[in-house]
């Protein structure tokens, strides 16, 4: 009960009155109202009032791996963005990275081991995180206090707890935050999601989400020391100390709980992100989750290879989730039926496709060009970081449901799970000294 308390407190945001639009107020509105653009101008950057960047916005990317390598090139690709510094743990990646932009741009990049080092630039003016999801908290929140807009990699927190202090920090700041949630910007998604909206297939009952199973490269191997090139105690960081082991670092770190929460959070950062689009639940969540689950018969991973997941809304829309679902989102009414997936979307019958809508949710051209637009315009991007982190909350109320085996009942306004302490610890997660969020 004393945790529970602790916990209540720790989320609960007194908002006095009267008080200037914040970024919630402008979310919500944007969604009741259809489109963003039908705030008043002024009331909508006050919520955002940091300062815009001059013509080029010079950014710092932290993390370098393969996703994190992939943000940079394709923000070398755009006019309006300069990469200016990298940052990374691995002296070989590190390397290959700043190749990349020295070949790119004819200049390299200034290089740090440490990213604190890179946020104490100065003339920097927004960062890209792409590091193992038990760093985001942390990168994301220095980075907002440092006075950078900030882009993170989805899912955008390791735990519940971590994703509030996450927009606490944006809010506090001023700062303009895109969460790595790409599909939001697809127009195949848009459009999906607007249909549904708009009633094309009735009122919606049930929602499946399809995600892959563990593309985990086995089997295990034993502890060894780390290798030369990496900085393997800053590469933890806040996670638990052990020892070094290569199918728990880089990308098989989302096999483990200490870093990440599978595919539960991987891909489902992305499709039950466009199920709580679909259903216009930005701003809230489930009540309750249960879960079935499958681990590895050997163990060469912790989270489990297969789960089917139950989530219960509060206007009763059930949502599946799971590996036993076509990957992408289908949402479910009593008139019929739309399935949407990278690159298309069906309905059933068919004839829904081409039923005639307004258009009502915000375009986005493209991902990243989105980010940069709302860094100078000073305005909410489409995967702001308080989408994120709902939809990351929906993941990780899932993976508590797994690994507790209890149905999760769950307070979407104070974020709290009900009458259940011990489900409770898992909304957050103890650092490892000396870091703290």
């Amino acid at each position: 009960m004393r945790f529970t308390v602790k916990f209540n407190t720790l989320f609960r945001r007194a908002l006095p009155m009267p008080r200037p639009m914040t970024r919630r107020d402008v979310l919500q509105a944007s969604l009741a109202g259809g489109a963003i653009l039908a705030l008043p101008a002024a009331a909508y950057r006050a919520a955002f009032a940091g300062t815009a960047p001059s013509e080029t916005i010079r950014l710092g990317f932290i993390g370098v791996g393969a996703q994190g390598t992939a943000n940079m090139k394709a923000f070398l690709k755009l006019s309006t963005a300069s990469v200016v510094a990298l940052s990374d743990v691995d002296a070989k990646r590190l390397s290959t990275a700043t190749g990349e932009v020295e070949k790119a741009t004819t200049k390299a990049p200034a290089g740090h081991a440490d990213y604190r080092k890179l946020l104490d630039d100065k003339t920097i003016d927004a960062v890209v995180v792409g590091t193992p999801d038990h760093w985001h908290a942390l990168n994301t929140i220095d980075s907002c206090k440092a006075g950078k807009d900030v882009y993170c990699e989805k899912p955008l927190s390791l735990t519940v707890a971590e994703g509030r202090a996450m927009v606490t920090a944006a809010e506090a700041g001023q700062r303009v935050v895109q969460t790595g949630s790409q599909q939001r910007s697809g127009s195949e998604f848009r459009t999906a999601c607007e249909l549904v909206r708009a009633g094309a297939v009735g009122k919606v009952h049930t929602v499946k989400v399809g995600l892959p199973g563990p593309n985990f490269k086995g089997p295990p191997v034993k502890d060894a020391q780390a290798p030369a090139e990496l900085d393997y105690d800053r590469w933890l960081g806040p996670a638990p100390a052990r020892a070094y082991n290569e199918k728990r670092v880089h990308y098989l770190f989302r096999f483990f709980w200490d870093y990440s929460g599978g595919q539960q959070t991987n891909f489902g950062a992305h499709h039950y992100d466009i199920a709580q689009w679909g259903l216009g639940k930005d701003s809230t969540g489930p009540v309750s989750v249960r879960a079935k689950a499958r681990f590895h018969k050997d163990g060469w991973y912790e989270v489990p290879e297969w789960t089917e997941i139950e989530y219960l809304y509060a206007d009763g829309v059930k949502m599946l989730g799971g590996q036993g679902f076509a990957q992408g989102t289908e949402f479910i009414g009593d008139k019929g039926s739309l399935f949407v997936t990278r690159g298309s979307f069906k309905t059933s019958p068919v004839e829904l496709k081409e039923m005639k809508i307004a258009e009502g949710l915000p375009k986005s051209p493209g991902h990243h060009a989105n980010w940069l637009a709302c860094i100078k315009s000073r305005s909410a991007p489409i995967a702001d970081i308080s989408i994120g982190h709902r939809s990351a909350t929906v993941c990780h109320l899932g993976n508590i449901a797994v690994r507790t085996g209890k149905t999760i009942r769950w307070n979407p306004e104070t974020e709290t799970i009900v009458d259940d302490a011990e489900s409770a610890k898992l909304l957050t997660k103890e650092y490892r000294a000396p870091w703290k969020l």
